[in-house]
């Protein structure tokens, strides 16, 4: 076995420590509260709590799947309240419910055995087409009701990758029994509170009907100190200060694409994005559909006005400063500015307005003011014009909005542009045979702007005064020639300046580059528990090759799943060389028992990691340094256990309420999107040598089928939602690696995608790091289980991988290799595509040295 960087002790770590209680006291600032009559913060007087909810003591800490982040502890609601003073008097409601819940998970574990018995499917898979579903809770009778200060009802919701989740009653929607107990607490109680510990929208309108229910708190999914975070806001030791992410909508049948996502048509080989441009905030506003929470919603504490100091602007930067105030007596705060602008219509139409930046205020005492400043690059205003292939800004007015929400932004300035211009020509790539009809509208419908909006002189700006960027594209691929054949060049004389990548390059083998460019998993040379394919660092998701350390120096990266923390193996033994032994390998639910004999002279190794907050939770923060702090601590954990790649930061568009993985991403407007990954990426490549890897480009957006569902989306939409995202963390951040999503886009395997990795990805956005398949996308998974029911749509190519600059296949299997030889050999391919996979590869190896 490879040198172990474990912990041979189970005792807590200093970091541990350090770590924890910083999530703790941050993950208050992700909540938002939606509602309150100002029975929160709890005075002094509240000291006893009736408890109730699945989620009091089994409260989610984030979703399940490759997300789960394996951790030493997970502190309740329960628990922090009452390590908070609180005295929890409703135990007996709550014990019966642990004993339901330990029943169904037994039932639940013994069921994935038996179908994985008779399947002979892994029962992780499996896991991933049944996921667990929680009993029913006990009724809240009479003899549950004790006396108490206040009520507090833990409404919880779980996810996670390989299905869906259901518009139906107990996920989408409140079940019976919920309600039930709901009204019974606020029909036998004052001060009752309602939290939400969810990872995505769920239906509130029958919640909002209650009422005796006086406030409601999005906790979200805050990792595993949340219990303590979520009893800190409760008695303002934090203030809540989280906007929402995304629309929470009065029905589901108001999001655009409710009828036809997923699995709801009864189609889940082809996903039509028939709503185009439309998603979230940008369809509610233009076609006056009037939402219950509207994104960038969220109460405080106290109350703050805003007021628009000045704008600027000119051909290259929009300016805007606002002061905040907080206008409260008591409690301090903290407000997000938000910007939007709205685009004439014109050739194009336009949403009514889109998000152009944000700020978030410093902490501010009661009567205390800030100055926020909001910058974006003008030509951030252009649509993309597919006729011309071109972002365009149209002649007209652009409408410059303020607030601290989608819904309360005023006019703050007009920019007034005289002629229609060209900021950057590009050519049309990612093309569909199959025509996508979309939604539109002849003009806004919904209009933002007040009658009494005062008349404000324009700024002008002028057409001649851009500069009109014309983007170039790859041609050819030149193969690189060994130039000093007498030498065996390693990549420690590339790091000395001895040699240049390309020379190193130029070396190796084809059997060297194709080892190279596919992942260490060999399941069918025993295998490994599925997503833990890591031979150098248990419970890690995968490695490139050792085979090239000996010869060339190049070490084996590691790894590790995301994005809610590292998912490691906790707990693991070697024997006294160092080889581990079964046991300890853990997915959702399941662990691994160790064998009851161990071999002389075995040895113990601890892995833990810190749950932070989920991607949705944390972009609620709205706070771009709080999200990169965040991504810190991974930093200092990946260090920590040698982890080179993190799998993370997800950042898929929410583009429906019901895609089961949306607690992996942050938002339903790709403008926030991007800055999380942004942020989040700076904080972990503030660690030398360690990365991000973002995901799952693109168009991700469902999970039932995932692996062979084809997303049929117009290249606008693509470019302005989809790919809108990626490019920000692109641009701004540089992230080590991309992960290709698993689905189709527009007939082909994004995993195949030239025109997307190549085109896109390298040439316009300038990517520099290296590009991977999500796990098992080119290898036939028939004997996995991950199969295409309907057989429409097949696994990935392989070998077409390397040609479109898909340049590291995970977790790999031989026939990977064999086929990468075979297709040099066959011509397929050229040794050129394949030396520029490995070049990618090599130039990121070279950070870790």
């Amino acid at each position: 076995m490879a040198q172990i960087y474990a912990s041979k002790t189970n005792e807590i770590q200093k970091y541990e420590t350090e770590h924890e209680n910083e999530v703790r006291h941050l993950a208050g600032e992700c909540m938002v509260l939606l509602e309150n009559d100002g029975v929160l913060p709890f005075s002094d007087k509240i000291k006893k709590i009736a408890l109730y909810g699945t989620g009091a003591r089994h409260t989610v800490k984030g979703g399940t799947g490759s997300g789960d982040v394996n951790v030493r502890k997970t502190v309740s609601i329960a628990r922090g309240l009452e390590e908070a003073g609180f005295e929890i008097v409703t135990e007996d409601w709550l014990d019966r419910y642990d004993r339901d819940l330990e029943e169904a998970q037994k039932t639940y574990l013994k069921k994935l055995k038996d179908m994985s018995d008779e399947t002979g499917e892994p029962s992780v898979i499996l896991g991933f087409k049944h996921p667990f579903q929680e009993p029913e809770q006990p009724i809240v009778e009479e003899t549950d009701i004790k006396e108490a200060d206040a009520a507090i009802y833990v409404l919880a919701r779980n996810s996670g990758e390989g299905k869906d989740r259901r518009a139906e009653k107990g996920d989408y929607y409140l079940s019976d029994r919920e309600l039930q107990n709901i009204r019974f607490m606020t029909e036998n109680y004052s001060n009752c509170v309602v939290l939400l510990n969810t990872g995505g929208v769920i239906d509130l309108t029958e919640l909002r009907k209650i009422s005796g229910v006086q406030a409601i708190l999005l906790t979200g999914q805050t990792g595993n100190m949340g219990g303590h975070a979520v009893a800190d806001v409760l008695m303002a030791k934090t203030v809540p200060s989280g906007k929402l992410t995304d629309t929470w909508a009065r029905s589901y049948d108001d999001y655009p694409s409710s009828r036809t996502f997923s699995y709801r048509d009864d189609n889940l080989d082809d996903e039509y994005y028939s709503d185009g441009i439309y998603v979230g905030y940008r369809y509610f506003d233009t076609f006056g559909i009037m939402p219950l929470y509207c994104f960038g919603y969220g109460k405080g504490y106290t109350d703050f006005s805003l007021v628009t100091k000045e704008v600027t602007a000119d051909e290259k930067l929009v300016k805007v400063e606002v002061e905040v105030t907080n206008i409260g007596k008591v409690y301090p705060g903290k407000e997000v500015v938000q910007v939007y602008y709205s685009a004439p219509d014109g050739v194009m139409e336009k949403p009514t307005q889109e998000l152009a930046g944000f700020a978030k205020t410093k902490l501010l005492m009661p009567g205390e003011k800030e100055v926020v400043t909001v910058t974006f690059a003008t030509e951030d205003m252009a649509s993309y014009d597919s006729y011309d292939a071109a972002w365009v800004m149209e002649e007209g007015e652009y409408t410059i909005r303020v607030g601290n929400s989608s819904r309360t932004t005023e006019v703050a300035a007009i920019i007034d542009l005289d002629e229609t211009v060209q900021t950057v020509l590009l050519k049309n790539v990612m093309k569909d045979k199959e025509f996508v009809k979309e939604i539109h509208h002849m003009v806004p419908i919904f209009d933002l702007e007040l009658d009494d909006t005062p008349f404000m002189r324009p700024i002008l700006i002028y057409a001649e005064n851009f500069k009109k960027k014309i983007m170039e594209y790859e041609v050819i691929r030149t193969t690189l020639e060994d130039k000093r054949p007498d030498e065996i060049l390693t990549l420690e004389d590339v790091k000395k300046g001895a040699a240049s990548l390309e020379e190193l390059v130029a070396q190796l083998a084809v059997e060297e580059m194709a080892d190279l460019c596919v992942g260490t998993e060999r399941l069918e040379e025993g295998g490994n528990v599925i997503g833990s394919s890591s031979a150098c660092v248990p419970g890690a998701a995968g490695d490139t090759t050792s085979a090239l350390i000996e010869k060339r120096k190049i070490p084996n990266l590691i790894l590790a799943d995301g994005p809610a923390g590292l998912r490691l193996q906790t707990h693991f033994k070697t024997d006294k060389e160092g080889n581990k032994l079964p046991g300890g390998e853990q997915f959702g639910m399941e662990i691994a028992p160790f064998a009851k004999e161990q071999p002389e002279g075995a040895q113990d190794y601890y892995q833990y990691c810190t749950a932070i907050p989920i991607a949705t939770t944390l972009a609620q923060s709205w706070d771009v340094d709080l999200i990169k702090r965040m991504g810190e601590i991974v930093g200092e954990e990946m260090e920590q256990f040698h982890i080179h790649l993190w799998l993370a930061p997800g950042m898929n568009i929410h583009r429906n309420p019901l895609c089961g993985r949306n607690f992996e991403y942050y938002s339903e407007d790709p403008l926030l999107t991007g800055l999380c990954a942004a942020a989040d990426t700076k904080g972990v490549q503030s660690y030398k040598g360690h990365g991000t890897t973002i995901k799952h480009f693109a168009a991700n957006n469902q999970e039932d089928n995932r692996m062979f569902t084809n997303a049929h989306i117009s290249e606008r939409a693509l470019r302005e939602i989809y790919l809108k995202g990626f490019e920000i963390a692109v641009k701004t951040a540089q992230p080590y690696a991309i992960m290709t999503s698993y689905n189709l886009i527009n007939g082909t395997h994004a995993a195949n995608h030239y025109d997307m990795l190549q085109n896109v990805a390298r040439d316009e956005w300038g990517f520099e790091g290296f590009i991977m398949t999500d796990w098992y996308t080119s290898q036939d998974t028939t004997a996995l289980g991950m199969v295409s029911e309907s057989g429409k749509y097949s696994y990935s190519d392989g070998v077409q991988c390397i040609k479109a600059g898909n340049d590291l296949q995970m977790p790999g299997c031989r026939k990977n290799v064999e086929d990468i030889v075979d297709g040099v050999k066959n011509g397929r391919i050229t040794k050129a595509d394949l030396q520029r996979c490995a070049k990618h590869i090599l130039g990121i190896a070279l950070k870790t040295i």
